[in-house]
């Protein structure tokens, strides 16, 4: 609560909305969300309020968001280009807290005692939308009248933010009105706060991210970049992976994605990549598209299905290119579809260019304002015409390959998780683990990867990312580990586990595969889901056999794979392994609650290694190896 003491908030209510928009409130039937929109409006100060409440209230959203040059339109009436600031530009894990009665104490967890937390918001929100419009929007974090949903109320004086929740997520108003009082919903209050000359935000040390675990609220102020505004985007899933720990079933950062095989049958994998490591382009390299970033898992009728929360993209474009991303291409570049862009460059002539787009940048502005190639930062350092981490926001309806059950309110049946990373020199480009446990230890959660630009700090670095959720996680990794590995009693079928990696690199740091390859990867593990091919037995999991490669990448590439780049690429390098083991078992030591599995698997692993470096030295051929 904003405000604890005891007020007559229907009469602020009665002052604040129109008739038109009470009357859309208190058909809610919910006295606790009538009260907390009124403790905002007493505390914020908005000037006025507008309810997202039906798909007509869109396009008044749109046009208030370059009505309130929030967003620039580009030369193409539907595509327009918002700009963070270059203080403001990704995620921001510092400030970004999970409260805690107390204060409680995780490893790799930024939490802060709830009390002060919420102190601090009381603190700095006073004020803080006078005069703009506070948008109100009631959404659904899955399909509708779903059992595997979560719903959300989303608070915002951006109408940025509220168009980006208008285009990724189901609105779900009538949902409300049917099921209030009845119904658990997350609350979002974002307010942007004062901005500069630019129209960035200004008061950066002010920059708040705060996770209120006890309420479901989530409170985002002193920012506009969508990965800390959107509500529904990470800040939901880390509340939806809170409600998963409590009740046993799995909210993942994966994509969901159908791959085709033998027969045109359609098997279908979640993937968990981190940001800028190649989930995007592997959900479009599969066959069919539910979802390319969330998913969450359920037990269904004796197996795990999973559902996209999202009915949107908000991806990374960097690098997105018509060669290698040819249908994603087509959408971004397509003038009828609506589409958000993010920290892009805008040409003067209205062109929107990034990273990967055909044609020169030519001067314009981007997200550190004014822009002309060779241009460079205080520190002497180019700016580059469009940022690492510059983004898109659509409808997955512009897909041509959107699978026709993505809207299915039970879900796809899960046949397989892939987890992959940037990894320049120890994992193969696909390994399946030998059994559930094998994987959740090793593909899973001794996930390992080099920093993207997608959060503040240096790029480059290796870093512990265990499933690609760290960032998000709002309970310790042991307990998500712990969830993981209990998860077996609730299935009677359970997935396959495969770990992959795009970025190994040969002994002149080139990158050995090209993009196009992870299709074979992909069907190859389509095959192995059903027993369809054998595989080599290694000391950290199941591979390729050659000939099997051969055939796959001359059927779905046209391609030749010769037997030298199979060696480089599928040989096991055992000094990394065992350093890597060595350095997983040394961070799980550091967390208390680590399933005792993860040492044992991890041990056992390091053993095998062991025993192949004193058979066959430390590169170990993949033609060493017997089928399995």
């Amino acid at each position: 609560m904003l405000l604890e003491k005891d007020y007559d908030y229907l009469s602020v209510l009665k002052k604040a909305l129109t008739d038109d928009m009470l009357d859309k409130l208190l058909r809610i039937n919910d006295p606790s969300l009538h009260r907390w929109i009124a403790d905002i409006i007493t505390v914020a100060q908005p000037a006025s309020v507008y309810l997202i409440t039906s798909k007509e209230d869109f396009e008044y959203v749109r046009r208030k968001a370059i009505q309130n040059k929030e967003e620039i339109p580009s030369k193409h009436p539907n595509h327009t280009v918002h700009f963070d600031g270059p203080h403001d530009i990704a995620r921001d894990r510092k400030n970004t807290r999970i409260l805690y009665p107390g204060g409680k104490e995780i490893p790799f967890i930024n939490t802060l005692d709830r009390e002060k937390g919420l102190a601090e918001i009381k603190e700095i929100v006073p004020g803080m939308m006078k005069g703009r419009e506070m948008f109100v929007g009631f959404y659904c974090f899955g399909p509708k009248r779903s059992p595997f949903t979560m719903h959300a109320v989303q608070v915002t004086d951006s109408a940025y933010v509220a168009h980006n929740e208008n285009l990724l997520y189901r609105l779900c108003y009538d949902e409300f009105v049917e099921k209030a009082p009845n119904l658990h919903y997350a609350r979002f209050l974002h307010a942007t706060g004062e901005k500069d000359e630019h129209g960035w935000v200004k008061n950066i040390d002010k920059r708040r991210i705060y996770i209120d675990l006890v309420d479901y609220t989530v409170y985002s102020l002193n920012t506009q970049y969508g990965g800390n505004t959107i509500g529904l985007k990470k800040p939901m899933f880390r509340l939806c992976i809170y409600k998963g720990s409590l009740e046993g079933w799995l909210c993942e950062h994966m994509f969901i994605a159908g791959v085709r095989g033998p027969g045109d049958r359609i098997t279908y994998f979640t993937g968990a990549f981190p940001a800028g490591c190649g989930k995007t382009s592997t959900t479009f390299t599969a066959d069919t598209i539910v979802g390319d970033d969330l998913a969450i898992i359920r037990p269904f009728e004796g197996e795990p299905r999973a559902v996209n929360p999202e009915k949107g993209m908000f991806g990374i474009i960097d690098g997105v290119n018509p060669k290698d991303d040819p249908e994603l291409y087509s959408v971004l570049t397509n003038p009828n579809y609506e589409i958000i862009f993010s920290n892009v460059l805008l040409t003067r002539d209205g062109e929107v260019w990034w990273n990967g787009k055909e044609g020169e940048p030519r001067p314009g502005i981007n997200y550190a304002g004014e822009w002309r190639p060779g241009k460079k930062d205080e520190n002497g350092n180019e700016i580059p015409p469009s940022h690492p981490n510059a983004r898109f926001t659509i409808q997955l309806e512009y897909l041509k390959r959107l699978d026709p059950r993505y809207n299915d309110p039970y879900g796809v049946p899960v046949s397989a998780m892939i987890f992959g990373g940037r990894d320049p020199d120890t994992w193969v480009p696909v390994e399946e683990a030998y059994d559930w446990v094998h994987g959740i230890v090793t593909k899973a959660a001794a996930l390992e990867s080099q920093k993207t630009a997608a959060v503040l700090g240096k790029a480059g670095k290796l870093e512990f990312n265990p499933f690609a959720i760290l960032d998000f996680l709002p309970i310790s990794v042991g307990e998500f580990i712990k969830l993981h590995l209990e998860f077996p009693n609730k299935v009677e079928k359970l997935p396959r586990i495969f770990g992959v990696n795009y970025f190994l690199k040969d002994e002149n740091g080139n990158y050995i595969a090209d993009k196009i390859d992870k299709r074979v990867w992909l069907k190859w593990m389509e095959l192995r889901v059903h027993d369809e091919v054998d595989a080599l037995h290694t000391p950290t999991g199941l591979i390729p056999i050659y000939n099997d490669l051969v055939e796959l990448f001359r059927k779905h590439l046209g391609k030749e794979y010769s037997e030298k780049r199979y060696e480089k690429e599928f040989a096991t390098r055992v000094p990394q392994h065992l350093a890597k083991i060595e350095r997983i078992i040394e961070i799980y030591r550091s967390i208390p609650d680590t399933p005792k599995e993860v040492f044992d698997v991890l041990i056992e692993q390091k053993r095998r290694l062991k025993e192949a470096q004193s058979r066959w030295g430390n590169i170990v051929s993949p033609f060493k190896y017997d089928r399995r």
